[in-house]
């Protein structure tokens, strides 16, 4: 099954290097996805394509005006496809919402904002909003780049399913410690654990650090995890020590 993308932007260049490098660029040369990037004022029919104006009742910055907006949304929209407009004001993103995206046959349609914000009525046009955060940026760019890697590491024959199905927030806890060489580093040794070769202890040393990091940095994560007996008393271990 393909994935295919479409940014809505007014910047289409900030995309070459993305598309060029690491993951994404391997998954388009194996066509597992396809991007592409539709400059919206291209869609304007004002003097010089303009795309913004001032805002009705007065306030500071320009608003990203309906018109074109709408237009390049009519235009490049596929059946079934999810348009989903990028804004601090949207949902947030989660490992969760990442997997379902990869997961169901609907292409992606991103929207990227700049300036004040969008003109009210452009959202009668998308599915739902997304934010990557509580923080504000320059403009949507950097937030569809993130969407689309978050959910193309996660299509089938990208990457080894093994390497991320124990990423942190995939099975709601915060992931491992991982070591690498050399085996010392400035009086810091890897774990016994580790090098042990016994997969039972190894795979056991895992759950109990992630649960242990997972209490210490999120323990919201923690609210709704269904425990197993042996992971229970773990936790209890690790609250323990915490005292």
């Amino acid at each position: 099954m393909q994935k295919n993308f479409i940014i809505l932007t007014l910047f289409p260049n900030m995309f070459n290097d993305f598309m060029g490098t690491s993951i994404i660029k391997r998954a388009l040369e194996k066509k597992i996805i396809t991007i592409k990037i539709v400059d919206i004022r291209a869609y304007s029919d004002l003097k010089h394509h303009q795309v913004d104006d001032y805002q009705y009742g007065g306030g500071e910055g320009m608003v990203l005006m309906a018109p074109p907006v709408v237009k390049a949304i009519q235009a490049n929209k596929t059946a079934g496809m999810t348009v989903i407009l990028l804004t601090p004001q949207g949902q947030t993103l989660k490992q969760s919402l990442s997997q379902s995206l990869a997961s169901n046959n609907n292409d992606l349609m991103l929207i990227c904002g700049h300036y004040e914000g969008f003109d009210e009525r452009i959202r009668d046009y998308v599915d739902f909003e997304l934010s990557i955060g509580d923080y504000i940026l320059t403009g949507g760019e950097l937030a569809s780049m993130v969407i689309i890697d978050s959910v193309t590491r996660l299509c089938t024959d990208v990457i080894n399913e093994n390497s991320h199905q124990n990423d942190s927030f995939s099975n709601q806890l915060l992931d491992y410690p991982v070591y690498t060489k050399p085996l010392i580093f400035e009086g810091k040794e890897v774990p016994d654990v580790l090098l042990s070769g016994h997969h039972q202890n190894i795979a056991d040393w895992r759950r109990y650090q992630a649960l242990k990091r997972t209490y210490l940095r999120r323990p919201d994560l923690l609210e709704n995890l269904t425990l197993t007996k042996q992971e229970e008393d773990w936790l209890a271990e690790i609250k323990n020590k915490d005292k």
